[in-house]
């Protein structure tokens, strides 16, 4: 296998409502996509990398230059026996996980299309169907929240978890709980809360909510391992794992009781299943997070997701709570039951709609 020629193409979609963050509100969404030429076949990957760096360091900028100046002339050339080398072969670019993601990413596409095999089943997945939870963004009103709970409901989502901050915590969560006082029901802090906030975090031991996800610091190992041994709550950690040694250093800290891994996060799929096979060793559950992705890098959170200890309802939703027309034929639908079912067809098993992508791209490089 050879990496003969990257692309990387910006492109730019508005959000079909907008998505409110303890980061702050985004009403439209750029997304650096990357199709990687190994062999004369292309994969495709996105990079989850945001618009600023508040959810992590990394941003669109950031992971474009990387990817054009330090990773490209790694792999320019170069001979791969699998995809699964790509890792190993950026290791001294410290950092910059969701770049590095995105060209792993997207080779592992590549070498799946040209052993005919669904990327999921090279993986090593085992599901066919996986189970869907639904995030939903912080609402101006809870008579708003009601109802964006009872669309996505009625929609089948199997699990539902909302963003908090401090002011829009206790409240929202109550309303929710007495309006539907048995569903799966979680929040996500992004990191919005001090240690200081331990007492008042305490209070949501009440509603018997599944999981408190990543409450303190984005690096705050220490603190979240203090205020999991208050709670009763699970807490989750999301931005805190960045590395396997970062999901062991949690586990034996007792820092949280369940991980969400995120392919961007942790820089592809090669670490993603080392942390998936330490979880799993250690009896932690995990589940697979959203980034606004389009319909690339959901396709790639859905063969993620097919892993064996990816037991809890991830953010892998529908197209279409987010985007009016994506860029993947077919587009990712939801069962009324609250799942997808996983694809059959080789690679990511979505056809990129090549001409959409041209049509919506702001910008475009071509390393070759």
């Amino acid at each position: 296998m050879k990496v003969q020629r990257i692309t990387l193409r910006e492109i730019r979609m508005p959000l079909v409502t907008p998505f409110e963050t303890s980061f702050g509100r985004l009403t439209n969404r750029r997304m650096l996509i990357v199709e990687a030429d190994v062999d004369g076949v292309s994969g495709w990957a996105e990079s989850v990398a945001g618009e600023g760096p508040f959810y992590a360091p990394e941003t669109v900028e950031t992971a474009w230059h990387i990817l054009r100046d330090f990773i490209w002339p790694v792999l320019k050339n170069r001979e791969l026996n699998s995809a699964s080398e790509v890792w190993g072969l950026l290791s001294p670019i410290r950092g910059h996980n969701m770049a590095k993601a995105a060209i792993e990413s997207a080779v592992w596409d590549a070498e799946a299309r040209q052993k005919g095999l669904p990327l999921w089943k090279l993986l090593g997945g085992v599901r066919n169907e996986i189970p869907c939870g639904v995030s939903i963004g912080i609402k101006e009103t809870l008579d708003d929240l009601v109802l964006a709970v009872e669309r996505e409901l009625d929609a089948g989502y199997q699990r539902i978890k909302i963003k908090i901050k401090p002011g829009k915590d206790i409240e929202p969560v109550e309303r929710l709980r007495q309006r539907f006082s048995r569903i799966r029901l979680m929040v996500d802090a992004n990191s919005a809360y001090r240690i200081e906030d331990g007492p008042h975090l305490k209070r949501l031991d009440a509603y018997h909510l599944m999981m408190i996800e990543q409450p303190l610091g984005w690096d705050d190992l220490y603190g979240h391992a203090e205020l999991q041994r208050k709670l009763d709550t699970p807490v989750c950690l999301d931005e805190c794992i960045h590395t396997e040694e970062h999901a062991r250093a949690a586990i034996e800290l007792g820092a949280c009781k369940i991980i969400n891994i995120k392919l961007g996060r942790v820089g592809g799929y090669t670490p993603a299943r080392r942390i998936h096979d330490l979880c799993q060793s250690k009896q932690i559950p995990v589940w697979c997070g959203g980034m606004l992705e389009s319909g690339i890098g959901r396709a790639h959170n859905i063969a993620l997701s097919t892993l064996e200890n990816f037991s809890l309802p991830g953010d892998v939703t529908a197209s279409r709570r987010y985007w009016i027309e994506d860029v993947i034929d077919p587009e990712v639908t939801v069962t009324p039951q609250g799942t997808i079912r996983v694809p059959a067809g080789p690679g990511i098993g979505y056809e990129p709609r090549f001409n959409r992508i041209e049509k919506l791209a702001a910008r475009k490089e071509i390393l070759q």
